[in-house]
């Protein structure tokens, strides 16, 4: 780990709670070894996978007054279904209290949740970082995508989005448009 990571790592141990820390943990090493494997940038993976949290430390609430406060623009989805704003807000947050400056990091960090259709190698290794990190609990489909991952990177996003997609539909719970078009353009790349 650089020194300027881990300075993000200290700071961050502060501010998020012990389990939300331990993720981003598991997400920065995940998104290391993703990297490594299609032949990404492995520092700028590292850095996405610490930061993609990052704007966790505050309540949905508060998170939400945040971006009101700094003109970040949320998306009617992103009212609704307030668990999605951490990514805009920790974007945000890596830019301006964090210092970086690199946009495929910044990207990668706003993305992390939804995806989106036709991501960069950055973006879908800390989506699908995110998913699969070695702290999360078992899921139906997990233990797939984390087989398929190493090998067919997009076919993983796909069956990730999917999933998610299923999940939040039978539960009764809204699914954010861009899950849906992530889902529905890496189901086509499939095809």
């Amino acid at each position: 780990m650089t020194d300027e990571l881990k300075k993000i790592s200290k700071k961050l141990s502060k501010v998020l709670k012990k389990d939300r820390y331990d993720h981003t943990l598991g997400v920065m090493y995940t998104s290391a070894a993703l990297a490594m494997c299609y032949g990404a940038d492995v520092q700028k993976a590292m850095t996405a996978g610490l930061l993609h949290d990052c704007g966790k430390y505050l309540s949905s609430k508060e998170q939400i007054h945040f971006c009101e406060k700094k003109k970040i623009t949320l998306t009617e989805s992103e009212l609704e279904m307030p668990a999605l704003v951490h990514a805009k807000l920790g974007a945000y947050l890596a830019r301006h209290e964090y210092d970086i400056n690199d946009e495929e990091i910044l990207n990668a960090i706003t993305y992390h949740t939804t995806g989106r259709p036709d991501m960069t190698l950055l973006e879908k290794i800390v989506y699908i970082a995110d998913y699969i990190e070695p702290n999360r609990k078992e899921i139906p489909g997990l233990a797939a995508i984390r087989k398929i991952v190493f090998t067919d990177i997009d076919k993983a996003v796909c069956m990730s989005a999917g999933s998610t997609v299923r999940y939040l539909k039978n539960g009764g719970k809204a699914v954010d448009p861009m899950t849906i078009n992530t889902y529905n353009f890496y189901k086509k790349k499939e095809e």
